[in-house]
């Protein structure tokens, strides 16, 4: 299992485990009153719990990064967190108030209340406090619950606006707060004695902290830096922008790693890949480049808005997909705009190589698989790979077979003993992955950069 899966499944089976430590799925005598009671607390549970995890990662913690092979693979442990809390959310609303309508409509009977507990408590007490504050909070949960539906399902759909996926997605931690003060004053009291408590108050607070930290605009405050355009090269047969940046202050990256690229304040940021090594033993001036790719209304504009001078703000680096395996050799797949981050690794690999009195026998394939291939851009990429000693199989649709598992291996012989690194289309990946592990390729020397920030 990778990473982001082995701790999706491990964190709800503790949750799940603690929780059966202090109540019963299935209480007995089993009515369904008595298993919407204890259903209603666990969906619940789960669902803030998920959010609140969720809420960790979207304030990215740099020791988790390496951890989780790559703030990519954070991004995707949280969009599955998300769906947890969503999903756990719909059959928790559903429950509680699915029920008191179904009650209404005259579907179910409910049965006679055996006293009023909530009358006994002594309103001095913690447990008489958080009795007279139910109300308010399932009417708070309830609403909360509507907004953080629409925001998740926004969040979801793909032609909604990156932008406006990004400044509606900020407004989730503001209600995640008001999630929190729900869940407190709801949770079965009895449940903070014990150990699923404890659990509990921990991902509260981690989540409360975290939202605070998103709201004041501290996500990612460290790795800002200031930049200017220094140069842009459009290639309208491709579709592509290249643009190198200025950076005084840039710590330095390694090949195969991206950043988040802010143009203009209303747009926010962006992430891209970036396209250079990082050298600045020989550089004037420390430099970096994107390889950005017309893909909607904001990057169509670039050409035009991003001329030399202008000032940007670069965030990062961010990544693993480093080039670092266990394989004598290397495969990689740069499907299209893909290709990006190869072209960082082989201008490092020409700096090192030149270095060398003797460089090393090649061990790299390069596939890539494009739409277009500019002669401009083909004499550069092949220079490239002649230069960091890798070979290079283009693929070029319309020409060319598209890319399968059986030519990987056809046309590089030694295939077992290699890493593959692929970057591109996602279903495409997917497909390679399992055409080659189907024939006894080890999963966990696939490496896929998991490019999708939502």
């Amino acid at each position: 299992m990778k990473p982001i899966q082995i701790t999706l499944a491990g964190f709800l089976l503790l949750l799940t485990a603690l929780w059966c430590l202090a109540d019963a799925l299935f209480p007995q005598p089993l009515t369904y009153f008595a298993f919407r009671k204890v259903f209603v607390q666990y969906s619940g549970l789960v669902g803030v719990g998920a959010m609140s995890l969720a809420m960790f990662l979207a304030a990215r913690p740099r020791w988790l990064e390496a951890r989780l092979n790559g703030l990519d693979k954070m991004y995707r442990l949280h969009k599955w967190l998300g769906v947890t809390a969503l999903c756990a959310g719909i059959t928790h609303w559903w429950f509680a108030l699915g029920t008191k309508w179904m009650v209404g409509w005259g579907w179910l009977v409910r049965p006679e209340r055996k006293g009023n507990g909530s009358a006994a408590l002594s309103p001095e007490t913690l447990e008489g406090i958080f009795s007279q504050m139910r109300h308010t909070a399932e009417d708070v949960g309830q609403w909360t619950f509507y907004a953080a539906l629409l925001l998740l399902v926004l969040a979801l759909v793909k032609r909604f606006p990156y932008r406006w996926f990004a400044k509606t997605h900020y407004w989730l931690a503001a209600l995640y707060l008001l999630l929190v003060w729900h869940s407190v004053i709801l949770l079965e009291f009895s449940y903070w004695k014990q150990p699923v408590g404890i659990l509990a108050a921990l991902l509260l607070l981690t989540g409360t902290l975290s939202a605070a930290w998103i709201l004041t605009g501290m996500t990612g405050a460290g790795r800002v830096f200031q930049g200017r355009v220094a140069q842009t090269r459009h290639h309208p047969e491709s579709k592509t922008l290249a643009v190198k940046i200025a950076l005084p202050e840039w710590p330095g990256h390694a090949a195969g790693q991206f950043a988040f690229l802010t143009t203009e304040k209303n747009e926010g940021a962006h992430p891209y890949t970036l396209a250079s090594a990082w050298r600045p033993d020989t550089a004037r001036e420390k430099e970096i480049s994107f390889l950005i790719k017309e893909l909607g209304d904001h990057t169509r504009q670039l050409p035009a808005r991003l001329t030399p001078e202008t000032q940007v703000k670069v965030e990062g680096p961010y990544g693993a997909f480093t080039f670092s395996g266990q394989g004598k050799r290397q495969i990689w797949i740069g499907a299209g705009i893909g290709i990006t981050p190869f072209l960082a690794r082989l201008e490092e690999l020409a700096a090192r190589r030149q270095n060398e009195d003797s460089p090393a026998e090649s061990d790299i394939d390069l596939f890539h698989p494009t739409s277009a291939y500019p002669p401009e851009f083909k004499k550069a990429l092949e220079d490239s790979c002649a230069a960091a000693g890798a070979r290079l199989h283009p693929i070029l649709d319309g020409r060319d077979s598209p890319l399968t598992g059986a030519d990987i291996r056809k046309q590089v012989p030694e295939w077992r003993e290699a890493d593959v690194w692929f970057c591109g289309p996602a279903a495409f990946g997917r497909a390679l992955r399992n055409d080659l592990t189907a024939q006894g390729f080890p999963s966990g020397r696939f490496h896929q950069e998991c490019f999708e920030m939502r």
